[in-house]
């Protein structure tokens, strides 16, 4: 496996971790009413996906030519 697919295939394994530790880690709303829960961990979990699919597009037409 080439370096360039390495560096997409870890983008997408952060991304996985970052749902399923979302989901892992769970919410709670405390006594006052406020909700607290790992939201930084979705749109981190998001921009890894749209990144490693964007360098799998692009190192697969890179790699026909």
């Amino acid at each position: 496996m080439e370096t360039k697919f390495k560096i997409a295939t870890s983008f997408l394994v952060i991304g996985v971790l970052c749902f399923l530790l979302f989901y892992l880690i769970g919410s709670e709303i405390d006594e006052s009413g406020y909700l607290h829960e790992p939201f930084f961990l979705l749109p981190v979990g998001f921009i890894s996906i749209i990144i490693s699919m964007i360098l799998y597009v692009l190192f697969a037409i890179t790699k026909k030519k």
